[in-house]
């Protein structure tokens, strides 16, 4: 029986060593690519393939070539590494955990219902950022519509407010039915793991209450629901 051979790996400065048909365990992966290649692979000084990946989530993807073991920690670390290395059947293994099925089918596909998602969330970090200068916390209102009948009754609220250089934020109409809280928490979710820290609540605009009081009844309180919420960012 043909021995297999010994392979160094310097993953990220961290050395491993394991075997060409560990790594070749899975064809089409950039790990079997890199050893039926090996004169076009990056080396280290020691002459080890080097690959510049974190070192820290690769144990598990090799103790997975080497016995199947799916890993229970890390998961969406290992999850992109699975993905980078084109390990496609721990790929399909890892999408059916909890941690990466709530975020790759769930919650991405109710983003999918959301008009401009990304757009959006980029200009809500960019006016707390533009609001943020030489203040300890900013706000920015976002206001979340379901139906073109809603995005018209709240046009003047969204006026005044631009009026008085609160910055606001609409998402769209969007066929979310009663999950616009599912919606602010995506948002809260995105904007945290950006590093910010953020926090939100209901917008009830009391200037606006008092110089406009049929109005307010009308665009603030015509549902359970307030349409209108306050984004606050803290910056130290």
């Amino acid at each position: 029986m043909q021995v297999s051979t010994v392979v160094e790996l310097n993953v990220g400065g961290q050395v491993f060593t394991t075997t060409a048909d560990t790594l070749r365990k899975v064809p089409g992966s950039r790990l079997a690519e890199m050893l039926s290649s090996p004169a076009s692979a990056c080396k280290d000084a020691e002459g080890r393939f080097f690959i510049d990946r974190p070192g820290t989530f690769f144990h598990p993807i090799l103790d997975y070539l080497r016995s199947g073991q799916v890993p229970q920690q890390h998961v969406p670390e290992v999850y992109r590494e699975a993905q980078f290395y084109a390990i496609q059947p721990l790929v399909k293994l890892l999408e059916d955990m909890p941690q990466i099925f709530g975020e790759q089918v769930s919650r991405k596909q109710f983003l999918l219902q959301v008009p401009s998602y990304s757009e959006n969330l980029e200009l809500l970090l960019r006016l707390a950022r533009a609001e943020a200068v030489g203040r300890r916390a900013s706000q920015v209102v976002v206001c979340v519509v379901s139906s073109e009948e809603q995005s018209a009754r709240c046009a003047d609220p969204i006026y005044y407010l631009a009026s008085k250089k609160i910055p606001v934020v609409k998402f769209g109409p969007c066929k979310l039915g009663c999950d616009r809280k599912d919606l602010l928490q995506c948002l809260e979710i995105d904007i945290k793991a950006w590093g910010y820290q953020v926090s939100y609540d209901n917008y009830n605009d009391v200037s606006f209450k008092q110089l406009y009081p049929h109005l307010y009844q009308q665009y603030f309180c015509y549902q359970v629901e307030n349409p209108f919420c306050l984004f606050t960012f803290t910056w130290w």
